[in-house]
């Protein structure tokens, strides 16, 4: 299996856990989700919506990490909470 079909994989596999993960864990794997998906971030920084801001500061957070080194982060991170939260 490709690094790419793996990452897609567990892209979609982390959508059907169990129960919610938390709201850091779910930040993390956007940030990376959106590093493998458009490179480094291109938007401006949201400066009202709470959310919004908290998701650009995860994607930001990953800026300059290579397109290699975010699926691979990615995917051990889909890997762990798969088996924290059971599918």
């Amino acid at each position: 299996m490709t690094l790419q079909a793996e990452f897609n994989q567990h892209a979609e596999d982390v959508k059907k856990v169990k129960t919610r993960p938390t709201d850091r864990e779910l930040l993390d794997l956007y940030g990376l989700y959106k590093q493998v998906i458009a490179g480094d971030i291109n938007i401006g920084k949201p400066m009202l919506d709470v959310k919004g801001k908290a998701k650009w500061e995860a994607w930001n957070s990953r800026k300059g990490m290579s397109n290699e080194d975010a699926m691979n982060a990615y995917i051990s991170l889909a890997k762990e909470t798969i088996e924290k939260y059971g599918m």
